[in-house]
């Protein structure tokens, strides 16, 4: 018999095809469960945790953008901090250019 013929036919050894069907779509519930567990709810985790530490930002905080820029926030915007660098020198950054914050007496928030 050909490949096509015992296709067809459903499994040579005389199996119900809708077993082969249950056990091959609890095996892919299965990889998706693990998908979803080891991969996209850490990565949802800690995007949450990093927009909280972003949402903490306030002015006087010093912080380090992802560039390597070290500074103090000296103003605030919605979606914008002006970070001051040096005296009379203030720059301004997305908030997620921001990458730690450094408060005083406290440990460091890194993302």
């Amino acid at each position: 018999m050909t490949h096509a013929a015992l296709f067809l036919m459903g499994q040579p050894s005389g199996g119900n095809p809708t077993d082969s069907l249950i056990s091959t779509l609890i095996m892919f519930a299965l990889i998706i469960g693990i998908f979803y567990f080891m991969i996209l709810r850490p990565q949802q985790k800690r995007q949450k945790e990093r927009q909280k530490m972003l949402d903490s930002v306030k002015k006087g905080d010093k912080v380090v953008t992802a560039g390597g820029l070290h500074g103090t926030v000296a103003g605030i915007d919605e979606k914008t901090l002006l970070i001051q660098v040096s005296e009379n020198v203030k720059l301004k950054f997305d908030r997620s250019a921001v990458n730690t914050i450094i408060r005083e007496g406290e440990s460091v928030e890194k993302s």
